[in-house]
């Protein structure tokens, strides 16, 4: 198997010449992207189908956009994601509809061996992101490889999520964990004691 071709398989690969090459396509679209205009507002929305894999309707990313391929991740409808996301996309990254993505925030499919000697040689593997619909990841905050997180939850602004999380919790941390599942008070106060109308 080629080494480009072990990206998806979760096995070490080694990133070589071919795979820069590759991801360089990727960057000349995002420095479109990044260097539009705000009123191109259908330019924009037509470079997010050429990046991406997948494109919801009505979705916006705020530039400036990182991705290392693009190509490796879906969006939902009516995603939308404040300035700076960094998409470490060596493979899949999924985005739920409705979710919501604050300033700052990686998502980050690729890791490399904690031995030395390995990482030397450029050895990489990659494990795919999943965020369930409806999910809110707070400014500053990093999701690793291979993490699921569930429909409606909330991550706390500068949390580092290493582990799981459920549906309908509010999480926060670093270590990211669970605070408290998502009430009855979560509907009628929207910030403290800052109730709706």
């Amino acid at each position: 198997m080629a080494e480009v071709d072990k990206k998806h398989t979760q096995q070490i690969y080694y990133f070589d010449q071919a795979t820069f090459e590759e991801q360089t396509q990727c960057q000349e679209v995002l420095y479109d992207y990044n260097h539009s205009r705000p009123s191109e507002v259908d330019r924009r929305a037509a470079l997010l189908k050429d990046i991406f894999a997948e494109v919801g309707e009505d979705c916006m990313i705020e530039p400036p956009l990182h991705a290392n391929w693009g190509k490796h991740t879906h969006l939902g409808n009516k995603v939308y994601a404040n300035f700076n996301l960094t998409l470490v996309d060596d493979t899949h990254i999924y985005i739920g509809d409705y979710t919501m993505i604050g300033p700052n925030v990686t998502l980050a499919t690729a890791g490399h061996p904690i031995s030395p000697e390995p990482r030397k040689q450029a050895a990489q593997f990659n494990v795919a992101i999943h965020i369930a619909s409806n999910v809110w990841i707070g400014a500053n905050s990093v999701v690793l490889p291979g993490i699921s997180i569930g429909e409606n939850s909330v991550i706390g602004a500068g949390s580092v999520v290493t582990k799981d999380i459920p549906a309908n919790v509010v999480a926060v941390g670093n270590p990211c964990k669970v605070l408290r599942e998502i009430s009855e008070h979560d509907k009628q106060f929207y910030y403290k004691d800052l109730a709706f109308d």
